[in-house]
């Protein structure tokens, strides 16, 4: 499976609020390449869904990715 990681080939967004969106779907990727049965993922969805602390790493792994970009444009500033 060849799944694209970064969209668009590029970190650079025009605002943080798109920067945000951007490490959402790159988070959702990681998930999609790690684990690329559709229905596994389906199944397990229900699982960490229902469980905070999952949810907690969920918003680490969006951080990160985040701070990545955020890094990348230069935290945008002009």
């Amino acid at each position: 499976m060849d799944i694209t990681l970064v969209p668009g080939n590029s970190l650079i967004t025009p605002t943080p609020e798109d920067g945000r969106h951007l490490a959402i779907k790159m988070a959702r990727l990681v998930i999609k390449a790690t684990q690329p049965d559709d229905n596994t993922r389906a199944r397990l969805r229900e699982v960490y869904a229902n469980d905070a602390s999952d949810l907690i790493q969920v918003g680490h792994v969006v951080a990160l990715e985040f701070a990545t970009i955020a890094a990348a444009n230069n935290y945008w500033r002009g």
